[in-house]
């Protein structure tokens, strides 16, 4: 069966080799038998006993003719589906053939890319040794690929880095190897791989030279840590430098202010003055300095507390109403009533963001005023604080420069009005990392107005509370005279109570517009001059129930005239307009009463309290010393912090305690920190009295503050220190001594 079939395929073989021989052949055969066929039936059909019978003849001949057409109907067929198959084996065959030469092709690209790329791949069997290491591996090595195979070389390890292992079994870790070129840092990645079935899995390990990588980045980190060395030790320099600067700063305002109570001559009141002046300008330029150094560090840590919005616009309105007027400029704020009551946020350093840009304001304006709008941002939970003034404006090429530390609008500005050019830059820094943004809009010679939109959310305890209750002016007529950017804002929240408000600068045009109609009230500002003022509130007697006139501080000591039925101290606060206006209408319009002292306002003076005062400045010392005693207390002090223990321990063992200590924190010998830790033990120790510790400090830092809590203190007073809040704290201990008595 095998030689018959191996005999067909050589026939198959040589047909395909030689088509026309095998053609030439075949056709010789057919004709041979065809031939010899038809020549044996005519022979035998001319013989006398051959029984030839023509109709069979005819029968038999059209048989075979048809089983000839038959045969070769069904040759015919068979070929062409031979052929079909044929043409479609030799297509497939040309595709194999395309395929295997692509193959081939892209496995010597692989192998090429595989053996050539800088990455280092080396194969090992179960027992270590070298299957297979490209070139590179070969090359960083120094040794043939050759030398290598079989053995189990690996690269000495000087330092082993960072290790891990992927969630698929990789493991990834890098070394710094020991090679001919020099110590080089590799990132290995090394897993089982199974090349061939049935055969043991080989490790695979991929390596890359990260040197230069790892370079820069222990560059980069020691870099960081040199830095992080510098700000700390910039931190400790500001520190240090603002305790040695507030110290002579506390005894120059301090001693300033002892000296404006002493009886002086109107030149030394001046002299004394400007001291006291020029001491606060200098605190203010440190404060600045320390906000920035602080930010640079990254240290602006805020504190999320809730608080009143509209009190903190309407403090900052008063607090730098004195330096407006003293300008005479206008100075107002306006609180959208939609805004919640209580939110919360840093209320401090929103402060300082708002008394730097309102200050700014006013330092950049001749005439005119500065206003402060507070409405809702365009985002939910944001609020939008304008600070609008018709200073001198700002040019569109410096306005972005302004932000920047240490610049300012220009050189005529820097000149003529002086300032670091620090706190714009702060301002900004610090709405940033209160997330939020800050805007300006300005226009040279006629103004500028600064947005900050801060997100607030409400407090928890708000509950759509209102501050105080609007008056309802709806269909009531109001009639405000006066001038300026308080008038506007005045009006404005006249007509979101509902009065219809008309708002007239013109003392006369107020006078002809009386009689048109019945007044709920008239506002007349008293800046348009007393005399138009005191005879348009006569003339508004027979118009309107309730007639308010509009003063300033420093004017509300005036003699005003009887036909007015109150007044109000700009810069307005919208809970006294409202109080104003919802009393009961005065027919009789009677003189105006001195305004009521608060109850909270008299204080009646308690016994003095026994203070001990460690301070080692001598300067401070007596300041101390001087405003202690005219407050009517009685000092002791103690110039360095062991000092301060023993007069501490001497007075609690001869039981007349102190009833407070004013403990400076920098001292030598022994500083405040350890003295009061020293203070609170001997306390818990003996289960004495727990003696209230102030710290006196001119640091500022958070952390510093966190050292004073964590010492024992019960709060701390920064230097220089403000006269009245150090009574009230005095005052506020004294109280609660008389309780407990």
């Amino acid at each position: 069966m095998g030689r018959t079939f191996r005999i067909k395929v050589h026939m198959r073989r040589f047909r395909r080799q030689h088509p026309r021989i095998a053609f030439a052949i075949r056709s010789f055969m057919i004709f041979s038998a065809t031939f010899g066929g038809a020549y044996g039936f005519v022979t035998g059909s001319r013989a006398q006993n051959s029984g030839y019978d023509p109709n069979t003849f005819a029968i038999g001949a059209s048989f075979l003719f048809a089983l000839a057409c038959l045969g070769l109907a069904t040759l015919s067929m068979r070929l062409r589906f031979v052929n079909k198959r044929m043409r479609k084996l030799a297509a497939h065959n040309e595709a194999l053939i395309d395929r295997n030469w692509e193959l081939k092709e892209a496995e010597e690209r692989a192998r090429s890319l595989f053996e050539s790329q800088g990455d280092l791949i080396v194969l090992r069997d179960h027992q270590g040794r070298i299957n297979f290491a490209n070139d590179a591996y070969c090359a960083l090595a120094g040794q043939t690929r050759s030398a290598l195979i079989g053995t189990r070389f690996d690269f000495d390890v000087l330092e082993q880095g960072d290790s891990a292992r992927e969630s698929n079994g990789t493991h990834v870790h890098d070394q710094r190897i020991s090679t001919p070129l020099g110590a080089r840092w590799i990132a290995w990645r090394e897993g089982f791989v199974r090349l061939d079935a049935g055969q043991p899995a080989e490790l695979q390990s991929v390596g890359r030279d990260v040197t230069d990588r790892t370079e820069t980045e222990r560059a980069l980190s020691d870099a960081r840590d040199q830095a992080d060395a510098a700000n700390r030790a910039k931190s400790r320099f500001l520190a240090m430098a603002s305790h040695e600067i507030r110290n002579p700063l506390n005894g120059i305002i301090g001693m300033g202010g002892l000296l404006l109570d002493t009886a002086l001559t109107p030149e030394q009141t001046t002299y004394a003055r400007a001291v006291k002046t020029s001491g606060e300008a200098l605190m203010a330029l440190i404060e600045e300095l320390l906000d920035y150094s602080k930010i640079e560090a990254g240290k602006l840590d805020l504190d999320q507390r809730p608080f009143a919005l509209s009190t903190l616009i309407e403090e900052v309105t008063e607090l730098l109403a004195p330096r407006a007027q003293a300008k005479n400029l206008e100075i107002a704020a306006y609180v959208d009533e939609r805004l919640p009551l209580e939110v919360t946020g840093d209320a401090a350093r929103l402060r300082q963001v708002l008394l730097n840009l309102a200050g700014n304001a006013i330092k950049f304006t001749a005439s005119g005023g500065v206003a402060l709008i507070v409405e809702p941002g365009i985002w939910p939970n944001e609020i939008s604080f304008l600070v609008r003034d018709t200073g001198i404006g700002i040019a569109p090429e410096a306005q972005s420069r302004i932000f920047r530390e240490f610049e300012q609008a220009d050189d005529r500005v820097a000149r003529t009005y002086g300032g670091t050019g620090l706190g714009l830059a702060i301002s900004e820094r610090i709405v940033k990392r209160m997330g939020g943004r800050i805007t300006l809009e300005s226009e040279p010679g006629k103004g500028s107005t600064f947005e900050v939109a801060i997100p607030l959310a409400p407090s928890q305890g708000d509950a759509g509370q209102t501050a105080f209750p609007s008056p309802d002016l709806a269909g009531k007529s109001m009639l405000l005279v006066a001038d300026g950017i308080e008038a506007s804002l005045i009006a404005r929240r006249l007509e979101r109570w509902g009065g219809q408000t008309c708002l007239v600068s013109d003392t006369s045009a107020a006078e002809a517009l009386l009689p048109e109609r019945s007044w709920h009230a008239v506002l007349i500002d008293r800046a348009l001059g007393p005399a138009a003022a005191d005879r348009l509130g006569e003339v508004a007697r027979a118009h309107a129930t309730q007639r308010l006139v509009l003063l300033t501080p420093s004017s509300r000591h005036d003699k005003l005239s009887p036909a007015f039925t109150g007044f109000l101290v700009k810069p307005l606060r919208a809970a006294s307009l409202a109080t104003r206006l919802s009393l009961a209408p005065e027919v009789a319009s009677p003189d105006l009463a001195p305004e009521p002292v608060e109850p909270a306002a008299i204080r009646t003076p308690a016994k003095g309290l026994s203070i001990l005062v460690a301070e080692d400045n001598e300067i401070n010392a007596l300041l101390m010393r001087s405003l202690l005693t005219k407050l009517g207390h009685r000092v002791v002090i103690a110039v360095h912090g062991e000092a301060a223990l023993e007069s501490w321990l001497a007075a609690s063992s001869a039981g007349t305690p102190y009833d407070l200590v004013l403990m400076d924190i920098q001292m030598p010998q022994l500083d405040g920190i350890e003295a009061t830790k020293r203070i609170r033990t001997h306390e818990a120790a003996t289960g004495g009295r727990h003696t209230p510790i102030l710290a006196l400090t001119a640091n500022t830092l958070v952390e510093d503050r966190y050292a004073c809590f964590e010492a024992g203190m019960n709060g701390f007073l920064i230097k220089p220190l403000d006269r009245e809040k150090l009574d009230e704290a005095l005052a506020g201990l004294a109280a609660a001594r008389q309780l407990a008595v």
